[in-house]
């Protein structure tokens, strides 16, 4: 019979491969690959809790300077602008005679939120929350989007 020889050779091929001190697995070390974060929904979940926690905030000051100054004229900006600007710029104020550096209290707000990025980089630092899951991003949609393959040191460590 055959068995014989089929049990012998694979029980050199484990001892080969999966002896405690010098087997091929124990010694080569593999390159981890990093996981798509964008297939693994725990790594979504938490991109999107970070991603509520910076927006609600955003949200309701939004709404409460809208609330509490609509119709107010804020501030002026220091250079002209053109008429093209004045229906992004003076939303809830009807004046046609209004000059068009002039902000209303809600464009301010949004002027403020996206025009000072870099400021809150100095102040806060590079690596912030937001920084980071938009890097993760642009690195998803700029890779390949393969899944990356599962871990097998991982799965080694587990079996023995």
């Amino acid at each position: 019979m055959a068995l014989p020889g089929f049990l012998q050779g694979f029980l050199m091929r484990k001892h080969y491969f999966n002896n405690r001190e010098s087997g091929f697995f124990r010694k080569t070390k593999r390159k981890i690959q990093p996981r798509n974060p964008l297939t693994d929904p725990t790594m979504v979940t938490e991109m999107m809790k970070g991603n509520i926690v910076n927006v609600l905030p955003m949200i309701l000051v939004g709404g409460w300077i809208n609330w509490a100054f609509s119709g107010f004229v804020a501030t002026k900006v220091p250079f002209p602008l053109t008429l093209r600007f004045k229906p992004m710029l003076q939303r809830g104020i009807n004046l046609p005679s209004l000059d068009p550096s002039w902000v209303s209290s809600a464009s301010w707000y949004f002027l403020n939120v996206f025009g000072l990025r870099q400021v809150y980089n100095l102040i806060l630092g590079e690596e912030t929350a937001a920084e980071q899951n938009q890097l993760l991003l642009q690195d998803q949609f700029l890779g390949p989007t393969v899944p990356a393959p599962p871990d097998p040191n991982k799965a080694f460590k587990v079996r023995t």
